[in-house]
């Protein structure tokens, strides 16, 4: 999995943390997140737009539960 796998990224973050307040964390906290998740691998870094586009897809995606 690497960072541009958002919905792949989304669906196991909302699996693993189904809880947590998607808008309290900070980027840096949602960054380690997804380098913690089981089968990503991706070296390269992020940016905040990639972070920003996680987040939103989080949001959307709790919202259509």
């Amino acid at each position: 999995m690497k960072w541009n796998d958002t919905e792949d990224i989304v669906c196991l973050l909302e699996e693993l943390y189904p809880e947590q307040d998607i808008f309290a964390l900070r980027f840096t906290e949602l960054r380690d997140m997804v380098i913690a998740l089981p089968g990503f691998s991706d070296d390269g870094g992020c940016n905040e737009g990639v972070l920003e586009a996680i987040q939103m897809c989080w949001a959307s995606e709790r919202e259509e539960e």
